[in-house]
Order: structure tokens, then C-alpha cells, then sequence
């Protein structure tokens, strides 16, 4: 009798990335689930094994017994970046500093360093400079000291052994992604060296409870380079956000796991090195003395800092069959929702004018509570009518046209009253409003016009005809 066909089963090989876990049949250079380059890898099939009970390295104790002096945090002796960190360093703590090139990072690490230096030994590695332009910049902004240490390196192995000559409290890596192990495959910066060096400095950091830092890159987009991991391996993640023609920087917490994780320190940024800025207040408004058209202040919230910021807004008649929408330091998708609700529930007619809007000095103003100071300068912008002096607007816009609440407005009003305001546009049930401001309640945007410009033709949507 003739044999029928043998099935014969061939193994596929099986693919799966090392950052997501995204598995394919065949392999391919980019991840198809988190888009992350040369991280999938050959893996084989998966042997099933147990794990016995082995010896404890420290005995498990009751938790009250636990000693917490060794977790307390160390000031830095910059008080805006102890305000973001949640008082300071914690000894064994790894931070991730991620920020643009030529932002500050270095120049704001070297006078921590050197801070750092005056009350313990620090060690400050630089991958991208040599010693003597560090040196330069340290003489420049003051940051000489006897228990700084210096050392330009690029390979991990020699980056351990000053740690055990120098054996400092304090390690600065300039930065994460320069540095290489010789027992990984790969040129330095890649997913793999990123992941061993940052693994690597994190357990001997654990071990010798070394505070350490690591500076990051960012790509395009604006998040950090390497691997999603990274992220995961550190203690606190930091963004060091800054425009270079502007002096202000911005150090923002995106994950902290001894403090909070949305606290904002500002810095001014100068020649002579960088400053902490108890009140940068100041900094986000305009000089002008009279009142102008298309101009609004606004109180934003930072973590727990409230800041007065201010708001411009330039509408122009347009030559272009499609207006011209630019925006700086603002999201352009609420800038176009909020000149939709202006054209549609109060009848400001910009939708055939050019749109500028802008914020004043670098600030960039993202949370909802800015849309009603927002629809004010477009408006006073469009109509040419100015605002009164001392008005601040809070506010959410919802697509209704309402005024919606916003949390921390008692806080933000108090601020406004610190500085000089006097009154104040807020949605209703604003709560408790300090002494010194008063309050204006509007519960839709039409009704926050008519406060505004007493003198403007403000034509609520459900009057008009059809």
C-alpha cells in the first residue's frame, strides 16, 4: 500500500523584544508594538524549571525595626532642585536628568557637585568633555573644591574603579549614553549598553548607597534615548526643559519615588552659572504700562507653585485661502478648540483671520485652567478691545461654551493678590477667595466676555438666528 504524505513540522524560530515582550515569527529591525530599534531577538522555546529555596543574603525583619537614617535625603544646597527631588539626594538613590543639548544639564549638575563637595567627596565622570573644558566651566561658576573629583571616561569597567579610589557619596555621569561595557556587543548609545551601564551603576549605587546621577538624551520627540527600561531601572526621573533663546529653564519631576513626582524648580540660566528662582513670577509678563489688545494673565499650577503667566494673541486678516494657526509655548490643539467655541457660542468671527498666540517669557502653559485667559486675549485681540488692568482669568473652556472649575483656585488667586491683581474671572463655586482680589463668577463664555468688554458686541448662540 502506497505510504500517504508524512506531515513533517519544521520549528519556527520565535522573535520577541526585549523591551515590550512583542513576539513575531520572523525578525524584523523595529519593534511592531513600542517602534524601538534592534530590540528584537532570537529566543528559543522556553524550558520550564524550578526554583528551589536558597540562603537569605539579610534576614527579614519586622518593619518598625527597620532604621530609615540611611534613606533620609541630603540636601543638595540648590534649593529649587531639593524642591523638585523632595528635599534632596537620597543616599543609594539613582535620578535620571534628560534634557536637550545645551539646556543647562552639565552646567546645573557641576554646581551641585561642587555644593555636594563642600560637606562629602564627590565624583563627577564626563564622557562628552575633556577634563580641562570641565574644569573651565567649574572655575567659571564657582564650583572649585578640594573633594570634587574629575575624571574623563568612556568604558564602564574604568568608571567602577575610581569608585572604589575615590569612593565618593556623590557620582555625576555625563552621561549614561557614552559610557560602554567591553562584555556587551555594540557601540555605545545602543539599547543593549544603555540598559548594562545604567543596570550596572544602579546595583553598586544600591550597594555602597552612592547618590547618583545620570544624564540622559532626548530624541525629536522629546523623550529620553535608549531604552523604555531606563526609565523603569532609576529611582526619579527628571526633565530639564528650557528654550535656548531664553534664560529661563525648567526642572520638572516626572517620577520620584521618595517625593513628589509634579514638582517644577526654575533656574535662570547666565554666564555665571545657574540660579534658583524662588519667584519666577515675574519673568512670564510683559513690561507694557497700558493696556493692549490681545493680552491676558493667567495663574497656572506647577506641581504645588502657583505662577503668574501671560498670554498674547495677535488676529489678523488673512490673504490665505486657509488662515495661518501658529502658537508658541501653547498647545495648539486647545488654541484651535478655543477659537472654535469662540466662533460658534459667542460669535467672535476668526475663522477666516491668521491666529498667533504665544506665551511671554518661554513659560509653556499646557493644563486647561489656561483657556479661559486664552479665549479673553483671542477675543480682545479679534474685537481690538482691551482688557482692565489688574484682571487675571482661570478657567477650563468646555465645548458648550461653559466655564468649568479647576482645582487649586483659592491658591492661584492668592498668588494674583501677591502680585498686584485686583480681580479676578473664575468659574462658579470657585471656594474660599483670599483677601485682596475679588472674584467675578462667569458661568459661560459669552458671560465672560460681557464682563470683559463691557463695550463689545457679544451675541450668545442659542440668540442668533439661523
Amino acid at each position: 500500500m502506497a505510504a500517504t504524505g508524512r506531515a513533517t513540522t519544521r520549528e519556527r524560530p520565535s522573535f520577541r523584544c526585549g523591551e515590550c515582550g512583542w513576539a513575531t515569527g520572523k525578525w524584523v529591525g523595529r519593534c511592531g508594538e513600542c517602534q524601538a530599534w534592534g530590540t528584537v531577538l532570537d529566543i528559543s522555546a522556553p524550558t520550564v524549571r524550578t526554583t528551589t529555596a536558597g540562603p537569605v543574603s539579610i534576614a527579614a525583619r519586622p518593619i518598625a525595626e527597620i532604621d530609615v537614617a540611611a534613606a533620609r535625603a541630603v540636601p543638595t544646597g540648590v534649593d529649587e532642585l531639593d524642591r523638585v527631588l523632595g528635599g534632596g539626594l537620597v543616599p543609594g538613590a539613582v535620578v535620571l536628568l534628560a534634557g536637550e543639548p545645551g539646556v543647562g544639564k552639565s552646567t546645573l549638575l557641576l554646581d551641585v557637585a561642587g555644593r555636594f563637595a563642600e560637606r562629602g567627596r564627590a565624583l563627577y565622570i564626563t564622557g562628552e568633555e575633556s577634563t580641562a573644558q570641565v574644569r573651565l566651566r567649574a572655575d567659571r561658576i564657582g564650583a572649585l573644591r578640594d573633594d570634587l573629583f574629575l575624571a574623563a571616561e568612556t568604558d564602564l569597567a574604568a568608571v567602577l574603579g575610581h569608585l572604589d579610589q575615590v569612593r565618593p557619596a556623590l557620582l555625576v555621569v555625563d552621561s549614561v549614553q557614552t559610557i560602554a561595557s567591553h562584555e556587551v556587543d555594540g557601540s555605545p548609545g545602543n539599547v543593549s549598553q544603555v540598559r548594562e551601564v545604567a543596570a550596572a551603576l544602579s546595583r553598586v549605587a544600591k550597594e555602597r548607597g552612592i547618590a547618583t546621577v545620570l544624564v540622559g538624551h532626548v530624541t525629536k520627540d522629546g523623550s529620553i534615548a535608549g531604552p523604555r527600561m531606563l526609565e523603569h531601572l532609576v529611582d526619579v526621573v527628571l526633565h530639564f526643559e528650557g528654550d535656548r533663546h531664553s534664560r529661563l529653564r525648567m526642572v520638572r519631576g516626572v517620577k520620584n519615588r521618595y517625593g513628589p513626582s509634579d514638582e517644577v524648580g526654575c533656574f535662570d540660566l547666565s554666564d555665571e552659572g545657574i540660579v534658583g528662582l524662588a519667584d519666577p513670577s515675574g519673568l512670564f509678563l510683559s513690561q507694557q504700562r497700558d493696556a493692549v489688545p490681545g493680552t491676558c494673565v493667567t495663574v497656572t499650577v506647577e506641581g504645588k507653585r502657583p505662577l503668574v503667566a501671560e498670554v498674547q494673541a495677535l488676529v489678523a486678516p488673512s490673504p490665505l485661502a486657509s488662515p495661518r494657526r501658529t502658537t508658541s509655548g501653547l498647545d495648539g490643539g486647545r488654541v484651535a478648540m478655543v477659537l472654535a467655541v469662540l466662533q460658534r457660542r459667542a460669535g467672535v468671527k476668526v475663522a477666516t483671520a491668521d491666529v498667533y498666540a504665544a506665551t511671554v517669557g518661554g513659560v509653556r502653559l499646557t493644563e486647561p485652567a489656561t483657556d479661559l485667559a486664552l479665549a479673553l486675549a483671542l477675543a480682545g485681540s479679534a474685537q481690538n478691545e482691551p482688557l482692565a488692568t489688574g484682571l487675571v482669568a482661570i478657567g477650563e473652556v468646555g465645548l458648550a461654551g461653559e466655564i468649568r472649575r479647576v482645582t487649586g483656585t483659592s491658591r492661584r488667586l492668592a498668588e494674583a493678590a501677591r502680585l498686584g491683581f485686583t480681580h479676578a474671572l473664575v468659574p462658579p463655586d470657585a471656594g474660599r477667595v483670599p483677601a485682596g482680589i475679588e472674584a467675578i463668577e462667569v458661568a459661560d463664555l459669552p458671560g465672560a466676555l460681557r464682563v470683559a468688554f463691557p463695550g463689545a458686541e457679544i451675541i450668545p448662540f442659542a440668540s442668533r438666528r439661523s
